[in-house]
């Protein structure tokens, strides 16, 4: 079911967007900025701008503050092709995030403001207003269930897009500071797993839905021979582990000049899902998810980082290939 809806080529993402700041130019630290490159952001945002950028469809499902900042965001989904007729309007004290992060590794900064944040404010009557037919795969990242009425909302909409027969791939993006605390993270991200088609995450990710940072695999194991039709393992430098029913596809990354650390996951998820949408095999569609977030985290931005197709043919014929274990 999983790859069936994926090649459709229609994405519905639940999740955030916001403002990006980074210091200009790249390498200087944000105590010393004087001048910031502003970008759109947001891990659910910057994954459907690089799923359109690939040749696919994406609709963001999100709340925005009925300000210049939420403005700026709704702007630069348009500017990017991202359908936004599911994202609302909010006023009142909540915000739309923002982030400052520097385009440095060394001694990277990244700050990220989601104090009352206008994305958790989505509602069940948000996700009960869409036609999940339309679309193809639904798509979220842990981050959506840390607070509510936005936790409910999400379960909601998983249980709608079971109803209308299309897959749920999950981001576990565990991010803690969003959360009340880390048993309540646990307990809901481990039953979102349980609920998905397709789970995406790094070693610690399982390991902590697991209870045990050791367990991760387990984890990526038991998920990947009970509920899930794929599973994909990520273990940062030393490559990834797919999980699909009995098989188990061990793939390296594609070592790049990194000048930030951010956005490889989000490009990582839109070039393996549209690479699979264009009908590549798993391990191939896990490598040029790779290669996308090798080419993401050697430029600025995140969203604007995200490659196009030539973009990614050039890169894939210019490198001398990803690393082996």
């Amino acid at each position: 079911m999983a790859l069936s809806g994926i090649a459709k080529r229609n994405f519905l993402i639940i999740g955030r967007v916001g403002m990006d700041l980074s210091p200009e130019p790249a390498g200087t630290r944000t105590r010393e900025a004087t001048s910031m490159m502003v970008a759109m952001g947001g891990s659910s945002a910057n994954t459907a701008a690089g799923l359109v950028k690939l040749g696919c469809k994406a609709a963001l499902v999100t709340v925005v503050s009925d300000d210049s900042i939420g403005w700026y965001c709704e702007g630069q989904l348009d500017h990017y092709g991202i359908d936004l007729s599911h994202v609302r309007r909010i006023k009142g004290e909540e915000r739309t995030s923002l982030a400052v992060y520097e385009t440095r590794v060394e001694e990277h900064q990244s700050v990220i403001y989601r104090n009352n944040a206008a994305d958790f404010q989505m509602s069940i009557e948000d996700v009960e207003a869409i036609d999940y037919t339309a679309y193809g795969a639904l798509i979220t990242a842990g981050t959506v269930f840390a607070a509510e009425p936005s936790r409910s909302a999400t379960f909601r909409a998983f249980e709608l897009a079971k109803a209308a027969g299309i897959p749920i791939i999950f981001d576990v993006d565990y991010r803690p500071y969003s959360w009340p605390s880390p048993e309540i993270a646990e307990e809901v991200l481990s039953r979102a797993g349980d609920l998905s088609d397709v789970i995406v995450g790094n070693d610690e990710e399982f390991g902590f839905m697991a209870g045990d940072v050791s367990k991760g695999l387990y984890k990526a194991r038991a998920l990947a021979s009970s509920t899930a039709d794929i599973v994909v393992y990520k273990m940062g430098p030393e490559g990834a582990v797919t999980l699909q029913a009995e098989e188990e596809i061990r793939t390296g990354i594609y070592p790049a000049k990194a000048v930030k650390p951010t956005g490889a996951g989000d490009s990582f998820m839109a070039g393996f899902l549209a690479s699979l949408a264009d009908g590549h095999a798993l391990k191939e569609a896990v490598l040029r998810g790779s290669a996308c977030a090798s080419i993401v985290v050697a430029r600025p931005g995140c969203a604007p980082a995200m490659p196009t197709p030539q973009e990614l043919e050039t890169f894939l014929a210019s490198h001398p290939g990803p690393t082996t274990f």
